[in-house]
Protein backbone atom coordinates (compact mmCIF):
# COMPACT_ATOMS: atom_id res chain seq x y z
CA UNK A 1 0.00 0.00 0.00
CA UNK A 2 1.06 3.31 -0.55
CA UNK A 3 0.15 7.18 0.82
CA UNK A 4 -0.49 9.92 -1.97
CA UNK A 5 -0.81 13.40 -1.14
CA UNK A 6 -1.08 16.21 -2.60
CA UNK A 7 -1.64 20.11 -1.65
CA UNK A 8 -3.27 22.99 -2.52
CA UNK A 9 -3.32 26.79 -1.49
CA UNK A 10 -5.18 29.76 -2.33
CA UNK A 11 -5.03 33.23 -0.63
CA UNK A 12 -3.85 31.01 0.60
CA UNK A 13 -5.67 28.00 -0.16
CA UNK A 14 -3.78 24.58 0.62
CA UNK A 15 -4.89 21.19 0.01
CA UNK A 16 -3.64 17.47 -0.14
CA UNK A 17 -4.51 15.86 -2.62
CA UNK A 18 -3.58 12.52 -4.06
CA UNK A 19 -1.42 10.16 -6.13
CA UNK A 20 -0.80 9.62 -9.77
CA UNK A 21 -4.12 7.60 -10.42
CA UNK A 22 -6.38 10.65 -11.45
CA UNK A 23 -3.92 13.11 -10.61
CA UNK A 24 -7.09 15.69 -8.49
CA UNK A 25 -7.02 18.10 -5.87
CA UNK A 26 -8.93 18.52 -3.28
CA UNK A 27 -9.63 22.38 -2.25
CA UNK A 28 -12.64 24.33 -0.97
CA UNK A 29 -14.22 27.32 -2.98
CA UNK A 30 -17.01 30.24 -1.97
CA UNK A 31 -20.07 29.14 -4.46
CA UNK A 32 -23.54 30.13 -4.76
CA UNK A 33 -23.21 31.52 -1.11
CA UNK A 34 -21.77 27.94 0.36
CA UNK A 35 -18.19 27.21 1.32
CA UNK A 36 -18.18 23.71 -1.34
CA UNK A 37 -15.45 20.92 -1.17
CA UNK A 38 -13.47 20.88 -4.77
CA UNK A 39 -12.39 17.34 -6.42
CA UNK A 40 -10.59 18.22 -9.47
CA UNK A 41 -7.85 18.52 -11.81
CA UNK A 42 -6.93 22.41 -13.35
CA UNK A 43 -9.81 24.46 -13.85
CA UNK A 44 -12.16 20.88 -14.04
CA UNK A 45 -13.45 19.56 -11.06
CA UNK A 46 -15.28 16.07 -11.10
CA UNK A 47 -18.43 14.71 -8.92
CA UNK A 48 -17.50 12.62 -6.15
CA UNK A 49 -19.07 10.73 -3.16
CA UNK A 50 -19.38 13.00 0.36
CA UNK A 51 -19.02 9.92 2.42
CA UNK A 52 -15.59 10.43 1.14
CA UNK A 53 -14.77 13.43 3.26
CA UNK A 54 -13.63 12.32 6.93
CA UNK A 55 -12.97 15.40 8.54
CA UNK A 56 -13.45 19.11 8.53
CA UNK A 57 -12.01 22.07 11.17
CA UNK A 58 -12.71 25.52 10.84
CA UNK A 59 -10.59 28.09 12.94
CA UNK A 60 -11.23 31.81 14.14
CA UNK A 61 -8.08 33.93 13.66
CA UNK A 62 -6.99 33.37 17.13
CA UNK A 63 -6.60 29.47 15.63
CA UNK A 64 -9.96 28.74 18.39
CA UNK A 65 -11.77 25.68 16.92
CA UNK A 66 -15.59 26.60 15.25
CA UNK A 67 -18.30 24.32 14.93
CA UNK A 68 -18.11 22.86 11.29
CA UNK A 69 -20.32 20.53 9.76
CA UNK A 70 -20.28 18.48 6.56
CA UNK A 71 -23.42 18.68 4.67
CA UNK A 72 -23.02 15.14 2.18
CA UNK A 73 -25.04 15.83 -1.35
CA UNK A 74 -25.65 13.64 -4.20
CA UNK A 75 -22.43 13.93 -6.20
CA UNK A 76 -19.90 16.66 -3.57
CA UNK A 77 -19.96 17.93 -0.13
CA UNK A 78 -20.80 21.10 1.72
CA UNK A 79 -19.36 22.74 4.44
CA UNK A 80 -21.37 24.45 7.19
CA UNK A 81 -19.17 26.75 9.74
CA UNK A 82 -21.41 28.39 12.57
CA UNK A 83 -19.48 31.33 11.52
CA UNK A 84 -17.32 32.70 9.08
CA UNK A 85 -13.58 31.21 9.55
CA UNK A 86 -10.20 32.61 9.32
CA UNK A 87 -8.90 29.11 8.50
CA UNK A 88 -10.52 25.92 7.19
CA UNK A 89 -9.34 22.42 6.80
CA UNK A 90 -10.84 19.38 5.26
CA UNK A 91 -9.95 15.63 4.83
CA UNK A 92 -10.75 13.25 2.06
CA UNK A 93 -9.77 9.61 1.99
CA UNK A 94 -9.92 8.71 -1.52
CA UNK A 95 -9.92 4.73 -0.66
CA UNK A 96 -7.49 2.30 -2.07
CA UNK A 97 -6.75 1.97 -5.78
CA UNK A 98 -5.88 -1.21 -8.01
CA UNK A 99 -4.47 -0.85 -11.21
CA UNK A 100 -5.36 -3.39 -13.79
CA UNK A 101 -2.29 -5.05 -16.71
CA UNK A 102 -4.30 -2.70 -19.19
CA UNK A 103 -3.10 0.01 -17.12
CA UNK A 104 -6.92 1.06 -15.83
CA UNK A 105 -7.22 2.39 -11.86
CA UNK A 106 -9.98 0.72 -10.25
CA UNK A 107 -11.29 1.80 -6.59
CA UNK A 108 -10.96 -1.03 -4.97
CA UNK A 109 -8.46 -3.09 -3.20
CA UNK A 110 -5.80 -5.80 -4.03
CA UNK A 111 -9.10 -8.47 -2.80
CA UNK A 112 -11.24 -7.14 -5.18
CA UNK A 113 -9.06 -6.38 -7.80
CA UNK A 114 -6.96 -10.08 -7.87
CA UNK A 115 -5.24 -9.43 -11.12
CA UNK A 116 -3.80 -6.22 -10.26
CA UNK A 117 0.04 -4.96 -11.06
CA UNK A 118 -0.03 -2.43 -8.15
CA UNK A 119 -2.01 -1.10 -5.47
CA UNK A 120 -2.18 2.27 -3.65
CA UNK A 121 -4.59 4.25 -0.94
CA UNK A 122 -4.70 7.45 -1.56
CA UNK A 123 -5.47 10.47 0.82
CA UNK A 124 -6.39 14.01 0.02
CA UNK A 125 -6.79 17.47 2.97
CA UNK A 126 -7.22 21.04 2.16
CA UNK A 127 -6.27 23.83 4.18
CA UNK A 128 -7.81 27.23 3.17
CA UNK A 129 -6.61 30.55 4.84
CA UNK A 130 -9.19 33.30 4.37
CA UNK A 131 -8.69 36.40 6.50
CA UNK A 132 -5.74 38.30 6.58
CA UNK A 133 -3.68 37.87 9.61
CA UNK A 134 -4.51 34.43 10.50
CA UNK A 135 -3.25 32.60 13.43
CA UNK A 136 -2.32 28.75 12.12
CA UNK A 137 -3.48 25.87 14.96
CA UNK A 138 -1.60 23.00 15.07
CA UNK A 139 -2.24 21.26 12.20
CA UNK A 140 -2.16 17.26 13.70
CA UNK A 141 -4.77 16.16 11.05
CA UNK A 142 -3.44 17.23 8.51
CA UNK A 143 -0.62 14.73 7.49
CA UNK A 144 1.20 16.84 4.34
CA UNK A 145 0.54 20.61 5.28
CA UNK A 146 2.22 23.70 2.66
CA UNK A 147 2.90 26.28 5.65
CA UNK A 148 3.21 29.67 4.81
CA UNK A 149 5.93 31.66 6.63
CA UNK A 150 4.22 34.67 5.63
CA UNK A 151 0.91 35.90 5.47
CA UNK A 152 -0.10 35.00 2.23
CA UNK A 153 -3.20 37.51 2.13
CA UNK A 154 -0.49 40.11 1.92
CA UNK A 155 1.52 39.06 -0.55
CA UNK A 156 0.46 40.10 -4.06
CA UNK A 157 0.68 38.93 -7.84
CA UNK A 158 4.34 38.10 -9.21
CA UNK A 159 6.27 38.19 -5.49
CA UNK A 160 7.15 34.89 -3.48
CA UNK A 161 5.33 33.48 -0.93
CA UNK A 162 8.04 31.69 1.60
CA UNK A 163 6.50 28.36 2.41
CA UNK A 164 7.66 24.90 4.72
CA UNK A 165 6.28 21.45 3.81
CA UNK A 166 5.53 19.45 6.73
CA UNK A 167 4.89 15.99 6.74
CA UNK A 168 3.36 14.55 9.88
CA UNK A 169 4.83 17.77 11.11
CA UNK A 170 8.50 17.25 9.89
CA UNK A 171 9.70 19.17 6.85
CA UNK A 172 9.94 17.65 4.10
CA UNK A 173 13.21 17.82 1.72
CA UNK A 174 13.10 17.29 -2.26
CA UNK A 175 8.93 17.65 -2.27
CA UNK A 176 7.75 19.45 -6.00
CA UNK A 177 5.27 22.30 -5.81
CA UNK A 178 2.87 23.56 -8.04
CA UNK A 179 2.48 27.20 -8.01
CA UNK A 180 -1.04 27.84 -9.90
CA UNK A 181 -2.56 24.32 -9.99
CA UNK A 182 -5.57 25.49 -11.17
CA UNK A 183 -4.11 27.60 -14.19
CA UNK A 184 -0.95 24.53 -14.57
CA UNK A 185 -1.38 21.96 -12.58
CA UNK A 186 1.55 19.74 -14.08
CA UNK A 187 3.90 22.69 -13.93
CA UNK A 188 6.29 22.38 -10.94
CA UNK A 189 7.51 26.09 -9.48
CA UNK A 190 9.70 24.93 -6.68
CA UNK A 191 11.48 22.40 -5.17
CA UNK A 192 11.52 22.08 -1.21
CA UNK A 193 15.10 22.30 0.50
CA UNK A 194 16.42 20.19 3.33
CA UNK A 195 14.35 21.78 6.16
CA UNK A 196 11.16 21.63 4.04
CA UNK A 197 11.68 25.13 2.65
CA UNK A 198 10.31 26.90 -0.26
CA UNK A 199 9.28 29.97 -2.58
CA UNK A 200 6.37 30.26 -4.48
CA UNK A 201 5.66 33.16 -7.00
CA UNK A 202 1.63 34.20 -6.17
CA UNK A 203 0.54 34.06 -9.41
CA UNK A 204 -3.58 35.42 -8.92
CA UNK A 205 -5.13 38.30 -7.34
CA UNK A 206 -7.86 35.52 -6.02
CA UNK A 207 -7.56 32.30 -5.45
CA UNK A 208 -4.35 30.45 -5.54
CA UNK A 209 -3.68 27.19 -5.19
CA UNK A 210 -0.49 25.94 -4.24
CA UNK A 211 -0.34 21.61 -4.53
CA UNK A 212 2.15 19.33 -3.51
CA UNK A 213 2.42 15.25 -3.59
CA UNK A 214 4.14 13.12 -1.18
CA UNK A 215 4.64 9.04 -1.41
CA UNK A 216 5.32 6.97 0.94
CA UNK A 217 5.67 3.38 1.04
CA UNK A 218 4.17 0.98 3.46
CA UNK A 219 6.43 -0.31 5.72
Amino acid sequence: MRLNKRLLATPLLIALVTSNVQAHGLWTEQRRGNVEVIYGHGAEDDAFRAEKVSGAWAYDGLGRMIPVTVERLVDHARLKPLKTPATLAVALDNGPWSQTADKQWINQGLQQVPAAIASIHTWKYSLAIYQPGAHLPELKRIRLAIVPEADPLEIGPGKPLPVRVLLDGKPAAGVELIGDYRGEPDAVSATTDAEGRAKVMVRNAGLNIIAAQVTLDRP
